[in-house]
């Protein structure tokens, strides 16, 4: 914190004295509360549980003429009501996974909090420009997944630069995350063991949390846009832990008498472990250095009217586990579906199907989606971090914006993951994976 305060008060004289143009401050409030409910139910053998929380954040964006803005914002949590998400399952002995993550995993007692999510100073010209400060994120392995009651946040500086071409390079230097579900701002191998470890290499519990070290993440990105033709590279290196290169080439036909349009992507990725993994004793180890993993996933999409429908699938191999810390975030791939990663396996198949319909004059979307998720054999820790089966997933949902207050936004999802296979399960192989029923309804309001 005491670094991006130096920054902001070292950068900004400079940056007000640079200014060429007419000189004009202005003060917007920035506002938005969240309310969410959660709940997960079994058909009968374990625990129920359910959570209404609450967000607010307070902010301001500063702005000294049209380059230069401050940005700062403070937000509150609140556990309205909810079951005991403390007490462990009777049967297979777990805790809650999902309820407990819109409140403060560190501190789980702690029904009100808050924490400066907000402090950051930008500068942009037509063709270049650099944040610095805490701020939000959407790069491929480190991003928001806005599925709480706020997005995770990253500490740091972004500078990017664009060409008259189109080309765009944008480069990330991360110092410490706020991990969504926590009050506490942290550096950057502190972060990794906020959720659940899951098993070592060796099947027992890993030990890798409060013992993975890395100072910083670097992030680089290249855009191109075309006509009809998007390439998008990236590289995110976590310092003394891994390196994950990701490619992704997208291409759309639109009809020549008609709007129907047609959508093809590929991605493709490879991750390497580098320097101890995290730590020199393998014990506490994150990842593996001598983990080589590789990504293929691909994407068919089409669109006609208030209709869109695509198909996805995803394929993963190399040597050790694919991993990207779940408290960074969502996955790249294409078969990513909310409230499920496929993170921490060795090999992956994944077939996802995604429906939308647009409801125009009501505002309202309707959207599912199919997977399917054929993962390693859950007897095999090393392929299979999180002792998960293969499963099949249905989400189904609705998102819906006032029509006379835009500002004002509503989500409902419904989520069933079953087991796929004749494996027989343990209780630990069920609860929090699959023969669940999960619902969440959320309400933004939105002041910017």
């Amino acid at each position: 914190m005491k670094v991006v305060l130096l920054w902001i008060f070292i950068l900004m004289p400079f940056l007000i004295f640079a200014q060429e143009t007419e000189k004009k401050f202005q003060v917007a409030p920035v506002a938005s509360l969240r309310m969410y409910w959660m709940s997960t139910n079994y058909p009968a053998t374990y625990k129920d549980d359910y959570a209404l929380g609450t967000s607010l954040y307070l902010g301001a964006k500063l702005n000294y003429t049209k380059n230069l803005e401050l940005k700062i914002g403070y937000r509150m949590f609140a556990d309205v009501w909810s079951s005991n998400l403390g007490k462990r399952d009777p049967v297979s002995g777990g805790g809650n996974r999902y309820e407990v993550g819109l409140f403060d995993l560190q501190n789980p007692d702690d029904k009100f909090f808050g924490k400066l999510e907000t402090l950051s100073i930008s500068y942009a010209k037509e063709n270049w420009g650099f944040d610095t400060g805490r701020m939000g994120i959407n790069t491929d392995w480190v991003n928001a997944q806005n599925g709480r009651l706020a997005p995770t946040s990253v500490e740091g500086m972004k500078v990017w630069f664009s060409t008259q071409s189109k080309w765009k390079l944008s480069a990330w230097g991360i110092a410490k995350m706020s991990v969504r579900g926590t009050s506490r701002w942290l550096g950057v191998g502190e972060s990794i063991g906020v959720f659940p470890v899951a098993r070592g290499i060796d099947g027992k519990p890993s030990q890798y949390a409060g013992n993975t070290q890395s100072d910083w993440i670097g992030i680089v990105e290249v855009d191109k846009k075309w006509d009809d033709l998007d390439l998008h590279i990236s590289n995110t290196l976590v310092q003394n832990i891994s390196t994950t290169g990701w490619a992704e080439l997208q291409k759309t036909w639109i009809g020549e008498k008609t709007s129907n349009q047609w959508l093809v992507g590929i991605q493709g990725g490879f991750q390497a472990g580098i320097g101890n993994g995290g730590n020199g004793d393998e014990l506490f180890q994150y990842k593996n250095p001598n983990d080589r993993n590789w990504a293929l996933s691909t994407r068919l999409g089409y669109s006609i009217s208030k209709w869109q429908f695509n198909l996805n699938y995803t394929k993963i191999g190399g040597i050790g586990r694919w991993l990207s810390p779940r408290e960074w975030g969502k996955d790249a791939w294409y078969t990513f579906i909310p409230r499920e990663r496929n993170e921490g396996n060795k090999a992956i198949d994944a077939l996802v199907g995604y429906v939308e319909y647009h409801f125009t004059k009501a505002n309202l979307v309707a959207f599912a989606h199919v997977g399917v998720h054929w993962l390693p054999d859950i007897s095999d820790p090393l392929a299979n971090k999180y002792n998960f089966p293969s499963y099949r997933q249905l989400n189904i949902g609705l998102k819906y914006k006032l029509h006379y207050l835009k500002i004002v936004d509503a989500q409902f999802l419904v989520m069933n993951k079953e087991h796929i296979g004749k494996t027989l399960l343990k209780p630990n192989q069920e609860y929090n994976k699959v023969g669940m029923l999960h619902v969440n309804v959320i309400l933004n309001w939105n002041l910017n």
